[in-house]
């Protein structure tokens, strides 16, 4: 292992296979770029480019995709250690097509497992997760066994340190039904501290649909911070004393994908640098904001130069209106 990591992430990575013709269905697409991708591989990347450590916990196959996520993973200043080989299943790989604005289906082949869900108890190194500054883990890995069972020895391990976060990352096809997510989900919050979701997702984890009593609901389960991203109205941030809403920023998207993951990474530097709430959301959505504006995720991912610059050009045009 490299310096012990100060952000472990643990969940989906894999190969993203994007089409390099906008507005074209996949049938008629003829030229395809590759990337790393997977939800927490991407928050991995983007908390590296904001001048962390992170190691990633995840699984891949044992073939030429597995040995190209190991490689990007180490080229983006990722610790790769906790990257379990498995030989029995392939490494996921993702298609998409792109209809900006707002149109961006996916297509997942993770059949018939995914590496990253057989991940076992037996293959965390317990003693990183326990002694990193954040932990980050994705409601996707409790969708199966044996990764739920990790998840919890995870936890368990944790014990609730400060920054403990459940990225409520609620993605239909991985799950028999909603109520199964929300059984999980909630058997997952009291070992966590920050849980951030788009509203989908933190009504999934909450029964609620609106956002301040969703986030009320996740503080009740005992988290000392709830984030609802509720897309054109912003994002909502709330703690115990503290309720902020902070404005989106606006930008002409070429892949709304990856976008939520910039956020993650963003956040996860807010933390961890002690950041006010209000300034840790700013951020975040300028984040969010940049990715969207790229064709790739992983690599798409903004420096902490970048993100200023976003969120300094549009509080000036904020005054001029």
């Amino acid at each position: 292992m490299q310096n012990a990591p100060d952000v472990v992430v643990m969940g989906r990575s894999g190969v993203d296979i994007y089409p390099l013709q906008v507005g074209v269905g996949l049938e008629d697409v003829t030229t395809f770029g590759k990337f790393l991708g997977g939800s927490a591989a991407n928050v991995a990347v983007a908390a590296a480019r904001l001048g962390h450590s992170p190691a990633l916990v995840t699984g891949v196959g044992d073939d030429p995709f597995g040995r190209f996520v190991r490689r990007a993973l180490r080229e983006l200043g990722i610790d790769d250690g906790q990257v379990v080989v498995d030989s029995e299943h392939p490494t996921p790989v993702t298609f998409c097509e792109i209809f900006p604005p707002d149109d961006f289906p996916l297509y997942f082949y993770r059949r018939p497992a995914a590496p990253d869900l057989q991940l076992r108890a037996e293959d965390l190194d317990l003693d990183a997760i326990r002694g990193a500054a954040l932990f980050w883990a994705t409601v996707t890995g409790l969708s199966e066994e044996p990764s739920r069972s990790a998840h919890h020895a995870a936890w368990e391990a944790r014990a609730r340190r400060r920054h403990t976060v459940l990225d409520l990352d609620y993605r239909p096809v991985f799950w028999s039904s909603p109520e199964e997510a929300t059984a999980q989900v909630r058997a997952a919050l009291p070992h966590v501290t920050v849980a951030v979701g788009n509203r989908e997702e933190c009504e999934v984890a909450t029964g609620e649909t609106d956002p301040d009593r969703a986030a009320d609901a996740l503080l009740d389960a005992g988290l000392e911070l709830a984030v609802v991203k509720q897309g054109p109205r912003g994002v909502l941030g709330k703690t115990r004393s503290e309720r902020v809403v902070v404005p989106p920023t606006p930008v002409e998207v070429v892949n709304g994908l990856g976008a939520g993951d910039a956020f993650g990474g963003s956040l996860v530097h807010g933390l961890l640098t002690g950041l006010p709430l209000e300034q840790v959301l700013r951020n975040a959505n300028a984040a969010g904001a940049i990715v969207a504006s790229r064709l790739e995720c992983s690599t798409a991912m903004p420096t902490a130069d970048e993100v200023a610059a976003h969120v300094a050009a549009h509080r000036l045009e904020d005054t001029r209106v």
